[in-house]
């Protein structure tokens, strides 16, 4: 969800996209998921320290979180606790296939 993607991107089957979310919408469409994954954009990491809202909304509702690495993420959240960082696709597909749904529930809610 989000309105910055490029245009002709070609999304996998499996990806729902939607262009804008209205905020009445977010608890439900985090409460969906099983994860939320954070994908910080670039600009925002040449900035420097970038929590994004979606950090907070997916917290607020007890969703773990699988979120790039940016300087200053440690200081909001515990790596391993509270999020989990990856650093490529194959990660967060380790993170899919091999957490235990007790710990992924943890995890959220420690967020």
């Amino acid at each position: 969800a989000g309105p910055q993607y490029p245009e002709n991107y070609n999304w996998s089957k499996n990806v729902e996209r939607i262009n804008h979310l209205p905020p009445a919408e977010h608890r439900k469409f985090y409460n969906s998921q099983e994860f939320t994954l954070n994908v910080t954009r670039q600009d925002m990491i040449k900035a420097g320290y970038s929590p994004s809202v979606r950090l907070f909304e997916a917290a607020a509702c007890g969703v773990p979180i699988i979120s790039d690495y940016w300087d200053g993420i440690h200081s909001i959240f515990e790596q391993g606790k509270e999020i989990l960082i990856a650093r490529d696709t194959s990660e967060v597909e380790k993170y899919f296939r091999n957490i235990p749904e007790k710990e992924r529930k943890q995890i959220g809610e420690n967020a």
